[in-house]
């Protein structure tokens, strides 16, 4: 599934091709995403220009003048920049022309969704999928040694795994499997540990281990993982870099001892039972 630094990748690859132009067409091939895609879509947006592109957790925020368009890529969906004139291939749902270039949602187990907020409903962050999400771990809410503050308080009397903590995304957005388990690698915090049993410098070390193991993801160009590429087509490699993560079996790249792996809420989680005791 794509998380952050996928989507952040994404924001980054499309975002020169489209800000400041005007839709021309909407072309909506199979509107049977995990919602109905609005039917009314194309009449909406034909002749509104895209003003800017933003993210939040793993929505893709299109700001127009009488609304936002907001967008998921769900289980295995990408968004690709082609030219209109080259063929869609198959598993592509719906594609947005800007002139001779076409935007194109391809979504295979069509897990993915498109929403519309008209400007009238108010400011985006009141639609209902968005008001339920953690801060962005980037913004000044988890900053410093803020991010790893608010982990700590908000984890008191909390029973579940430090690992269902993180992931759950309702402290701190786009935290995905992947980089959980790096994460607390880098903390150097058990995955298995109660999240009200951590201590408030340990919970600092991860707030700091979670910008940075998402920073370096972007940069990296995020995860080839399944079905995940950039909007040009390209794979990302972050999981070349990866210490703990899909690595069960081999040595910790830090101390030497094998790398394990246990399953935690249906997900795989992989640690270094030395150095994350």
């Amino acid at each position: 599934m794509p998380e952050l630094p996928e989507v952040e990748v994404t924001k980054l690859g499309i975002s020169p091709q489209i800000e400041g132009k005007t839709i021309t067409e909407v072309i909506i091939h199979d509107g049977r995403l995990r919602w109905p895609v609005p039917e009314k879509l194309s009449r909406i947006l034909i002749g509104q220009k895209c003003l800017m592109i933003r993210r939040r957790g793993k929505y893709l925020l299109f700001h127009f003048d009488s609304g936002v368009m907001l967008l998921h890529l769900g289980m295995t969906g990408v968004l690709r920049i082609q030219k209109k004139h080259e063929a869609p291939k198959k598993y592509n749902r719906v594609e947005f022309h800007f002139g001779e270039i076409a935007l194109r949602l391809h979504d295979p187990r069509k897990f993915g969704s498109i929403h519309w907020h008209a400007k009238k409903d108010g400011p985006v962050e009141n639609f209902a999928l968005l008001q339920r999400l953690g801060v962005e771990p980037f913004e000044q809410e988890f900053s410093g040694d803020i991010g790893g503050e608010l982990l700590y308080k908000k984890s008191r009397g909390r029973k579940i795994s430090v690992k269902q903590y993180l992931l759950s995304g309702q402290i701190v957005v786009g935290v995905g499997n992947i980089y959980c388990s790096e994460s607390l690698f880098e903390a150097k915090i058990n995955p298995k540990r109660a999240a009200g049993k951590i201590s408030k410098q340990s919970y600092i070390r991860l707030g700091e281990a979670v910008r940075m193991v998402l920073k370096k993801a972007i940069q990296a160009g995020g995860s080839s993982l399944k079905d995940f590429v950039h909007s040009d087509g390209e794979p990302g490699h972050f999981m070349v870099m990866t210490k703990v993560y899909d690595r069960v079996g081999l040595p910790c790249k830090d101390c030497g001892t094998t790398i394990q792996q246990i399953t935690q809420g249906q997900r795989s989680t992989y640690y270094c039972p030395s150095c994350q005791k």
